[in-house]
């Protein structure tokens, strides 16, 4: 393989992001319903992301050290999988690449036959990755797709006949809710071939105690990181959010489930948006709903698994049971 610097956008699916607009139309959705909510992707910006991989890499934030144990503990279980044919390794958002980059070395040094595709719909953060990779791993050859997940997916399988092996690692899928999730997998299983593999990361149920440790860590990281979302609104919305007039509350919802977080309003205030040129009422201790994370039960895997069609080949799990890596087959 030889290195490969290209950053693709999808326009074949005559789909192209105006993430300004995009974002411009879901907060104006989303703070207009009964309920406020806005979609947790908006945390990423260049400071959210920051904050986000100071999250993971606190000690309360569980989740990225049982991945990180699972993927080191089974690298040549999953390097096996492919080792007699060329395939693409494919990855729904690109984070760090530090738990990708654990299977990327461990391909390489089994001399297996692959092309990375990394797939965000941030440039941004795909130029990041694969600038550090066209220099630490100059012979992979790397690609990046600038497109929301599914329509990656689907010009990819579109434009290759390779066999897919897919990973959507982190909790990722745990930011759907049960139904969004059936159908998000149903989606991304139409796109692919028979035979293509999907690594998902799920977090399962535990004393509630340890998810509330790590969505209210002791650092207060996590409440920036969801403050960030009202700072990041005032700079590229015009709004004049006071941000110290808002709470972050992290919690467990019971018949869900789901660690849940909400911004409360400390006050009756009103937020005007200049881009939308719109004002938003808040009464006091009112919520906007900013994220949910689903967390489930083996059982509740294998569930999602049959009703998107897929069949789980194994599930790899940590030390402490905490944290799955599942198989799944198309």
């Amino acid at each position: 393989m030889t290195g490969k610097f290209a950053t693709m956008d999808i326009k074949d699916s005559d789909i192209i992001h105006d993430e300004k607009k995009e974002f411009m139309h879901e907060i104006l959705i989303g703070l207009s319903k009964t309920r406020k909510q806005i979609p947790s992707k908006y945390f990423y910006d260049d400071r959210g992301s920051e904050l986000f991989n100071q999250i993971t890499r606190h000690p309360d934030y569980y989740l990225t050290d049982c991945e990180l144990e699972i993927l080191n503990s089974y690298k040549h279980e999953l390097s096996a999988l492919l080792k007699n044919e060329s395939f693409n390794l494919i990855e729904l958002g690109p984070g760090e690449g530090i738990k990708t980059r654990l299977l990327l070395d461990r391909f390489l040094a089994d001399q297996l036959s692959f092309s990375y595709f990394t797939i965000d719909i941030s440039k941004k953060y795909l130029t990041k990755i694969i600038d550090q990779f066209n220099v630490e791993l100059p012979q992979l050859e790397t690609i990046a797709l600038n497109s929301d997940y599914l329509n990656g997916i689907r010009w990819l399988s579109a434009n290759s006949s390779k066999r897919n092996f897919l990973l959507f690692l982190g909790s990722s899928i745990g930011n759907f809710d049960l139904n969004s999730s059936k159908e998000f997998l149903g989606m991304l299983r139409s796109f692919l071939h028979p035979g293509d593999y999907l690594l998902i990361g799920f977090d399962l149920l535990k004393d509630i105690e340890i998810l509330m440790r790590a969505y209210n860590d002791e650092a207060g990281i996590t409440r920036e990181f969801n403050l960030n979302l009202l700072r990041r609104m005032n700079k590229d919305l015009a709004a004049n959010f006071n941000v110290d007039t808002f709470h972050h509350y992290g919690t467990y919802n019971a018949y869900t489930k789901a660690m849940e977080s909400h911004l409360l309003s400390k006050k009756e205030q009103i937020v005007y948006i200049g881009a939308l040129k719109k004002s938003f009422g808040f009464k006091e201790f009112e919520p906007i709903h900013v994220e949910s994370s689903q967390k489930y039960t083996l059982s509740q895997i294998e569930n999602l698994a049959n009703a998107t069609q897929f069949k789980v080949v194994n599930n790899f799990t940590d030390s402490k049971r905490y944290f799955i890596n599942s198989l799944w087959m198309v």
